[in-house]
């Protein structure tokens, strides 16, 4: 396992620096020998850019700039040196609402407090060998939000609403055809 992680870089933005600790001594029992740790996000993106590294592992609550934030400013931002860093979110703020825009702002995967080692394993694991494919939308950047694609789909219409815009459609469709 130690061989694995061995080239991995990882940036830890962690304000509490027992929780850093936690987290870097866990990511060096998996062989990751490339670690560098900020207490803010402010000093992270400069740390991003100076060290570039293979992924990030973000607190949500940071300080003035939060993980949120820093996680959009990575995907957004036109100064961002890497868009597509994958980002792991640990925190202990873990209600529905807060995953939800944790992932609504572009987070690779997320990780309750307080962390075991195998789930911490599991998502660097998800990150490298299960990439998700990045998406652009009109009000979103980053990986694609569905964890399951269905191989048996074929098409645009991916969602359960779509299928009523199709059959609304079709059936318009056939409307203006009977008229004609």
């Amino acid at each position: 396992m130690s061989g694995s992680f061995d080239r991995v870089r990882v940036l830890i933005v962690e304000d509490n620096p027992h929780m850093s600790k936690i987290l870097r001594v866990t990511l060096q029992g998996f062989g990751v020998r490339i670690i560098e740790e900020c207490r803010d996000a402010e000093t992270a993106i400069d740390s991003i850019a100076a060290f570039n590294p293979d992924m990030l592992v973000v607190d949500y609550m940071l300080g003035e700039m939060n993980g949120l934030e820093l996680t959009r400013h990575i995907r957004n931002s036109d100064s961002s040196p890497n868009k597509y860093l994958p980002v792991l979110m640990v925190t202990g703020y873990t209600d529905r609402s807060r995953v939800i825009e944790a992932i609504n702002a572009g987070v690779n995967e997320f990780l309750a407090k307080p962390v075991r080692p195998v789930d911490l394993y599991q998502r660097l694991i998800a990150m490298i060998e299960r990439p998700r494919r990045f998406v652009r939308v009109p009000d979103y950047f980053g990986p694609d939000r569905r964890r399951r694609q269905d191989p048996r789909f074929h098409g645009p219409w991916k969602r359960a609403r779509d299928e009523h815009k199709v059959e609304a459609r079709d059936s318009d469709e056939g409307e203006d055809s009977d008229a004609a």
